[in-house]
Order: structure tokens, then C-alpha cells, then sequence
């Protein structure tokens, strides 16, 4: 095996949800070679991969001499300085969504990877998700003639607000940061950067220090697109609807890889991202038709991303792309703190 062939020598720093639930699994079906995880519980993550090397020291997993890539699903305010350290070692990373808790930081780790000549890219795993797939094939091939209206939901019920520092206040936490990364980069891939959004967040649960209910309204031009997350959904309402000048798409059933996973499935298995909720698409004449879902595959990112570092293709998220999800989740944000709506910081 050349050099060029072989598997990319990777290291994962954080083994909470994220990286336990998606960035081991999905790297280790993609065919890198995940060798060092950064965790201060050693036994939990020898009890699923017995034969990696364990390091309670985070800086030391970024800078670890043996590894090409380092993966980071650490809390928020931790990307940063770890994503830095990494790059400065001469590593390629990923980050999981969001880049940073701030634009300013965002773009600095991106010129920090021009300069070093490092591949730098962030988790974007919902690109791959059935419903999504689904959507774009849809619109892609013409269905709705110009998409004018796209409506996108992630809801779930956790009436319960968790111990986790996702629910609780601090930098980049809160719904919006949380979910609200995966909304706007799929509108993005299909629409390009938004004119403006005008945003609220809320806080709905007992005891809930963050926001955990998010709705925002961006604006392209005349198109519309209309972004919801909440905890307190019991009946979710469709994954998406797309209105167009020559009909519509709903799309009812989210993608059922995040399940999968925590069920102990895995990327190769039979069932693996088969979706049975069907695409529903009228074309404003006759009935409303069934269509089949494509299999979803989280998988594809970490595919895309060891052909990039083995110069065989493009980072499947690159910097650009990140920098405009994280100026809209900013102009987002701050829309719903002065209650006005607010252009993205593109520059």
C-alpha cells in the first residue's frame, strides 16, 4: 500500500454525544484509522474501541505526533484554542459544527489553515441526511419549477431540561447554536447566502437558562425561508415544505441515522439510512404523488474529507462554507437580542 492509499491516521478529541455517537463511528466506517481519543474516562472509551490510546491531556491529542488528522467535539468554547493548536502542529482538523463561538474566531482559524497549508473543514453530517437528499434531488430536477418558499424543522419533545452544557447558558450554547448550524447550512447549499435574517429565540422549558424554542425568517431576494427548532414538540410538524411556481414538496419523517447510530447500527449494515417516509410532491394540477426517499449517509462526509487530505478531492466543507453559516447564526442572534432584522457579516 502507498502511502497515498493509506488510511488516515486520526485522532478524536472529546468522547461525549457527538464524538462518541457520531465521529467515531462514522470515521471508523469511512475507513480512517482512528488511533488516540482525548477523554479523561479512559474505561468508557476502551469499552468501544479497545485498541485505541487514550489521552486525558487535549492539547497533547492535537499536537500527537503520529496522527494526520485531528477531529474535535469538545464543547464550544473549547474549538478554538484546540482547532489552533492542532493547526499550529502542522495536523489537518475538523470541527464539529458551529467553527467557533464567534465569527472573529472563526476567521482567524480559517487564515491559520491557509497559512499552514492545512486542510481545515467542519462536521456538516446533515448534508447526507435522507430528507435533505430528498429535497435537493427534488428541487434540483425541476419538480416545483423555482423554489420560492422553503420551510426546514428540527423539533423534538425534552420537555426536561438536560444536565449538559448544551442546555445550559455560556458561549454558543442554547438551541440555536445547537441546531440551528445544521438549518442554516442545508438552506444555504440550496439558496446561497441570505440577504438578511430576522430571528427569535426563546426560552420555554422550567428552568431552562438558554434558548431552547429558535425561529428565523431569511431573505433571498423574494424567496423565503422559514427555520424552526424547538424541545417542546410532541406532534413535530414536517421536516420540510418547499412551495414553488409549479408545485410543492413536503417532506413529513426526519432521517433516521441520529437513531441508528444510538441504537448501535452502523454505515454497511442493511438498514442503514433506508427511509420509509416517502417525499410527497404535488405539481399543482393533480394528485399528490409518492416518491421514493434516497438512502441517507453521514458516512459520505468522512469519505470526502480522507480523499481530500489524500489529494483525490475537495474538502467536502470547506472554510468559505463555514465562515457564512457562522455569519448568519451571528446576525441571528443578534436579530433576536435587538428584535430587527440584520444583515450577515460577509465580508
Amino acid at each position: 500500500m502507498t502511502r497515498n492509499d493509506a488510511p488516515v491516521r486520526t485522532a478524536l478529541i472529546g468522547y461525549g454525544f457527538a464524538g462518541r455517537s457520531f465521529h467515531a463511528p462514522l470515521a471508523i466506517a469511512a475507513g480512517l484509522a482512528l488511533e488516540v481519543v482525548g477523554s479523561r474516562d479512559a474505561g468508557r472509551v476502551h469499552a468501544d474501541l479497545p485498541g485505541v490510546d487514550v489521552l486525558a491531556d487535549p492539547i497533547a491529542v492535537a499536537q500527537h505526533p503520529d496522527v494526520e488528522l485531528v477531529v474535535i467535539a469538545t464543547p464550544n468554547p473549547t474549538h478554538a484554542a484546540l482547532a489552533r493548536a492542532a493547526l499550529e502542529a502542522g495536523k489537518h482538523v475538523v470541527v464539529d459544527k458551529p467553527l467557533t463561538p464567534t465569527l472573529a474566531e472563526a476567521r482567524a482559524l480559517a487564515a491559520l489553515a491557509t497559512s499552514t497549508g492545512r486542510l481545515l473543514s467542519v462536521f456538516q453530517n446533515r448534508r447526507w441526511d435522507s430528507d435533505f437528499l430528498a429535497i435537493r434531488e427534488a428541487i434540483d430536477a425541476g419538480r416545483v419549477g423555482e423554489a420560492m418558499h422553503v420551510e426546514s424543522r428540527i423539533e423534538r419533545f425534552r420537555p426536561h431540561v438536560r444536565d449538559r452544557w448544551r442546555e445550559q447558558a455560556g458561549a454558543a450554547s442554547g438551541v440555536w447554536w445547537d441546531l440551528g448550524p445544521h438549518l442554516v447550512d442545508q438552506v444555504l447549499q440550496l439558496w446561497g447566502r441570505p440577504d438578511r435574517i430576522h430571528a427569535e429565540l426563546a426560552a420555554q422549558r422550567a428552568g431552562a437558562t438558554t434558548d431552547d424554542w429558535a425561529h428565523a425568517v431569511l431573505h433571498f431576494g423574494e424567496r423565503r425561508a422559514i427555520l424552526h427548532a424547538g424541545m417542546l414538540a410532541a406532534s413535530p410538524g414536517a421536516r420540510f415544505v418547499v412551495h414553488g411556481t409549479r408545485g410543492s414538496l413536503v417532506k413529513r419523517g426526519a432521517d433516521r441515522q441520529e437513531a441508528q447510530l444510538l441504537a448501535g447500527l452502523r454505515p454497511g449494515d442493511d438498514d442503514w439510512g433506508v427511509d420509509p417516509d416517502p417525499l410527497l410532491w404535488r405539481d399543482g394540477e393533480g394528485p399528490m404523488q409518492a416518491l421514493p426517499t434516497p438512502r441517507g449517509d453521514q458516512a459520505t462526509y468522512y469519505r470526502l474529507l480522507a480523499d481530500a487530505i489524500r489529494g483525490r478531492g475537495a474538502n467536502p466543507v470547506p472554510p468559505m462554507q463555514a465562515l457564512e453559516v457562522m455569519a448568519v447564526l451571528e446576525a441571528g442572534a443578534r436579530s433576536a437580542r435587538e428584535g430587527r432584522p440584520v444583515v450577515p457579516d460577509y465580508d
